[in-house]
Formats: C-alpha cells, structure tokens, sequence
C-alpha cells in the first residue's frame, strides 16, 4: 500500500492495513521501556528514591511525562458522560476521579485521571489514548465543547509544559506541607482539591499520594515551577526529603496495583472503524508495543476488562454510555484477577546474576503453572529495594490467584507472528509466589479507605 500524502496522513488503519493485522503492527520484541522526558534517571539513586515515599518524604517532578487535554463548553458534562462508566452526578468542582471509558465491548480505552476545574471545564491527563477517545467523539458527535491539548515533553520539544504538577507522598509529606504553607491546609477529602498560595503563587492542591501514602499532588502555571520545587525542596530539608528521579518513579504501580498501559480495545471492532481512520498511524494507539513471552495472534486476548483491573468502585450504570451493557454483563464473566507475583530470589540471580541491580519492563511475560499450563501474564516487572524483590504485577486466571499459589514465569521474547504462540522457545523460567495487590499494605487499607470517601 502506498503511503499517503502529507494532505492526507497515514490513519491507524492504514497501517494494521499495511502489517497485515494488529498484532503485526503492534509487536515488537525487546522494545525499549520508556522513560520519563526531560526528568533526571535518578536523584539519591533508585533505591532510597523508593524508600523515601516509604518511609520519609518524597517530591516527584510529574511535569513532563503526561498529555493534559481541556474539554470546556456547555456539552462538556454530557460528552463525557455518555462515553465513560464514571458517575457525573456527584462529581463536585475541585474533584477528581479515575476516567473509565469503556469501547463497545465493555473493555477499557485505558484510564485517565479527570479533574473538574468548574461547571463546564474539566482537564484529562494521562497516557492519550482516553483523550483521543474523548476528543473524537466530541468532534465527530455534534458536541458544544471545544479541546486543547498539551501533550508530554517527548512531544512538546520546542517549549515548556503549560502545567507543573509536584506529587509530595510519604509519612512525612503532610508535615513537609505544613512547613511550606506556615501551618496545615485545609481538611480536603481524599481527590478533592482546593487553591492555595505558596510565596504568592496561586496553586492547586490535590490531595492524593503515590504508592499508597498520604499527600499531596499540586499543580500550577509552569512559569512557577522553579520557585514552588524549590520551596518544597526547602521545607522538606531537615525531613531529608528526596526528589525522585524517573527510574524510581516508574516502579510505584508496581506496589500500588495501578495498570497504566492496558492495550486500547478498538482494533477490530467494525463499530470502530471511523475512529481507527480519525486515528493518526503516528498516534500511541498506533506505536504502543507490545512485547515479552506472552504473545498470541489475536489482540483482542490483550484487551482488559475494568472489572479485572479492580475499577468496579469508580463505575456507575445510572446513565447511559458506550458499551455500558457489554459492561454490565462482563461482571459475571470476569475470570482473571490482579495479583503480585514475587519472583524466587535464586531464579533471579540464575537469570540476572547475583547482583541484578535496576529491573524494569512493560513486556507481557507468559505466567504458567509449574507443569506448564499458562495461567496469565505479567503487565508491570520491577525491582523494589525496600522489599529485596523483584515484583511483577500481573492478571492471571481466579483459579490460581489464591495468594502461596507457585507459578512460573517465561523470561523473554516470542519472536511473534509466523511462530506457535505455545512453542518450546528454551527461554528460561523464573519461579514466582503469587501474592495480593496491592502488594503495599497501606495502600490496602489505610489509603484505599480514603480513596472510598
């Protein structure tokens, strides 16, 4: 097929046309981890930068590596609405909610989080792919709404950010806080926020944290990000506060049990055939890879239910919205469950050598049981200093989620396409013990109390 002109640029669906399916668009061993834009790897080095938000207090620098989309105008509430299974009924100005949007298959686009700024202007941050499902259908579906985007600094080369934001989490973060603003804020609900001044700065506070401990995420104009880090930085000084780097950053969902990259479930669906041509092939949706020991033919098998990535809190089937039903339904077939895998200690040095260091990867590694049976697939691996463990977050089927359950792990590559998903490809095997997730206590308890309020 050849290429399109520059009047008419190459969609999504010009190039599964030209691979020859999804999954030879989309698969590509031993594809690069991605790494955060602009911001240093490390600061104190991973593995205080880890414990630091564990047991201290820590700053993590979240200007450069996610799209921001305003969705403002009088139809902003109704679009939303109509294509996410979020509640809009009870969604207060200052509040901010994990966005589901689902496509018509009830699987997920993939998550967001959307913060409402005021009665007919919310901002949606993330991974794109939620916005480009927001944006399309606003464009295409005869909405009052108008978009603006600021994508993330591996895009937005030639300028700043519009916004910074600076996550503050840890035992210590809420005495850090008070430090900086002369006394405490104010009582604000667990992703509710409120405008504070800093130094004559006017800023957002989100209450939020990362890895499960208490703090606070604030956001303002990137013309003051320099002054506001090093107010913080200044505060949290006799706390010993450490600034995290990208390498440390990338680890928390591991511990937390958050997915940040399920695959978009609009490949094949005939009903998604307009979006997959509004789609640019250069789009994430479009260069998103997908690689490790898990391989199969058909990309619906990496598609993810919003049950199985625990969301059931965040969905609400009061109103109506695309693939609402198919939702609704997929609650009593959902088979697979989100766990921790810990990967055995002597495997690790087998494979890695005695001394690992820093392990991380997106890849979908095959999760079998000891005499072969594939029982899932692995989504997020790390190191975790604190613990002394690599950990993988993962989804493997019910039956063998029960926490003690022993497992094994296919540690490589599937050369894709042309090669039996199942063969015999002599990658080695890593033993694994499943365990809960979130795999933080405190995010189980204490943290997903709070989330709840």
């Amino acid at each position: 097929m050849a290429m399109t002109d520059k009047q008419n640029p190459p969609t999504l669906q010009d190039a599964i046309d030209r691979a020859g399916s999804p999954m030879k668009l989309l698969w590509k061993p031993d594809a690069e981890p991605w790494d955060v834009p602009v911001l240093a790897p490390e600061y104190a080095g991973w593995q205080a930068e880890q414990d630091a938000w564990r047991s201290g207090v820590a700053i993590s620098d979240l200007s450069f590596h996610m799209f921001d989309t305003v969705v403002e105008g009088p139809d902003a509430t109704r679009l939303l609405s109509e294509v996410s299974a979020n509640n809009f009924a009870k969604f207060a100005i200052g509040q901010a909610k994990q966005f589901v949007p689902v496509a018509y298959d009830g699987n997920i686009i993939t998550d967001g989080i959307l913060l409402r700024q005021a009665e007919h202007r919310y901002t949606l941050s993330g991974v794109p792919a939620a916005q480009n499902w927001v944006k399309f259908h606003g464009s295409t579906g005869g909405y009052d709404v108008a978009f603006e985007t600021d994508p993330d600094s591996s895009v937005r080369t030639d300028r700043d950010p519009k916004l910074f934001r600076f996550q503050v989490q840890g035992p210590h973060a809420l005495e850090l806080v008070a430090r900086a603003f002369g006394g405490p804020l104010p009582e604000t609900k667990f992703f509710h926020s409120t405008m504070v001044e800093l130094n004559g700065v006017t800023l957002r506070a989100l209450r939020h944290g990362m890895a499960g401990q208490a703090g606070y995420e604030f956001i303002g104009d990137y013309a003051h990000h320099d002054a506001v880090l090093d107010a913080l930085l200044a505060a949290g000084a006799s706390l010993n506060v450490v600034q995290v780097g990208g390498l440390a950053y990338f680890t928390n969902g591991v511990e937390s049990g958050w997915i940040p990259t399920p695959t978009p479930a609009i490949y094949l669906d005939e009903r998604l055939a307009d979006y997959r041509q509004w789609l640019p092939m250069f789009s994430y949706e479009g260069m998103k890879p997908l690689s490790g020991s898990y391989y199969s033919d058909d990309v619906r098998d990496y598609y993810l239910s919003p049950w199985e990535l625990g969301y059931g809190r965040s969905l609400s089937f009061d109103h109506d919205f695309i693939g609402r039903d198919e939702l609704l339904a997929a609650k009593e077939d959902a088979h697979r469950s989100k766990v921790t895998v810990e990967l055995d200690p002597a495997d690790v040095a087998r494979v890695f050598g005695d001394d690992p260091g820093y392990v991380r990867g997106y890849d979908r590694h095959r999760i079998q049981t000891l005499d072969g049976e594939l029982v899932g697939m692995t989504f997020w691996t790390a190191s975790i200093a604190p613990v002394d463990r690599i950990l993988a977050l993962s989804l493997v089927e019910s039956s063998a989620a029960t926490p003690g359950t022993q497992v094994e792990i296919v540690w490589g590559e599937h050369p894709g396409a042309g090669t039996a998903p199942d063969a015999d490809l002599g990658l080695p095997r890593i033993r694994g013990t499943i365990a809960v997730s979130p795999y933080n206590e405190y995010t189980r308890t204490a943290y997903r109390a709070g989330a709840m309020a």
